[in-house]
């Protein structure tokens, strides 16, 4: 057991901890399995950095059980540097079953209007800030606050090289050409790879790590694309609940797996340059 960690969790829930076990995971902060005398276990994560943001989680996950139907953990308490959840039981993968039931999920995600594109405030993607604001035009909004923000960021940190930032740039620029007009804002996930559902029995047992904003679907569904993990029923499910518009496979997702794709330039390196560099070529920049 960690002290340190100990120490905070008891500070924020009033209760010393009777075992921490480590769990799988961890980029924006530790996290353990912790049990507590007398009530039931929970997932607790523990930021010990100089800027810890994990209110910004525990935000998000709130606003999800609120206003969505995903079955996202219950936050239990949260400060900047600890973030106390339900524990979700979870084994095994997904099966066909579950890729329709995620499909519908999601689907209704998306029928989450909002009133503008951001949110009223700024979120994470990771461990990495997510400015939003608000704004009536979503292109505009997705090539500041998105595109143009975080290939400057993944810059910054060495990540990125001057020519592709370039690049970056100049799609952020024709942004609107690009992506058109839209369908209104509606609430997203906004970080919905394979690794953040959990499964049981082959079906979801909950939805993790959100980094939320109303936006267009179309930025969402392109991040669920970009490493092919969900398979055709997914989409054939979705598409039944709320069709795809023509126009995003053919062109505006390659816009869109741009944003992503920064991000895990920034996080990870430079060995995701070559697919930016492809989506960018496809982009026509």
């Amino acid at each position: 057991m960690s002290p340190e960690a100990s120490h905070l969790i008891a500070q924020t829930l009033g209760q010393i901890p009777s075992r921490l076990s480590r769990l799988h995971g961890g980029c924006v902060a530790e996290v353990y399995l912790a049990e507590l005398p007398g009530r039931p276990p929970m997932v607790v994560k523990v930021d010990r950095g100089p800027c810890p943001m994990l209110d910004r989680e525990g935000f998000m996950l709130r606003l999800l059980r609120e206003r969505t139907c995903l079955p996202v953990p219950e936050v239990i308490a949260c400060t900047p540097d600890v973030l106390a959840m339900e524990y979700v039981e979870h084994h095994g993968a997904i099966s066909d079953a579950g890729r329709e039931q995620l499909a519908q999920l999601v689907a209704r995600l998306h029928a989450v209007s909002g009133p503008r594109y951001g949110l009223e405030r700024d979120t994470l993607i990771g461990p990495l800030d997510q400015p939003n604001g608000w704004s009536d035009d979503w292109a505009v909004f997705f090539a500041e606050k998105r595109v143009r923000h975080f290939a400057r960021h993944a810059h910054r940190v060495g990540q990125l090289p001057e020519n592709l930032l370039a690049r970056c740039e100049s799609l952020s620029d024709g942004m609107g050409d690009l992506l058109g007009h839209g369908e209104g804002p509606c609430l997203i996930h906004g970080d919905l790879w394979a690794g953040n559902v959990l499964w049981k029995d082959g079906r979801v047992a909950g939805i993790i790590d959100p980094a939320v904003y109303y936006a267009e679907r179309e930025v969402e569904l392109a991040f669920m694309d970009l490493f092919g993990l969900f398979g055709r029923g997914f989409w054939e499910a979705y598409h039944r609940c709320r069709p795809i518009r023509k126009g995003f496979f053919e062109c505006r997702i390659h816009a869109y797996k741009v944003f992503p794709l920064l991000v895990h330039v920034a996080l990870f390196g430079r060995g995701y340059l070559a697919p930016l560099a492809e989506e960018l070529d496809a982009c026509g920049f």
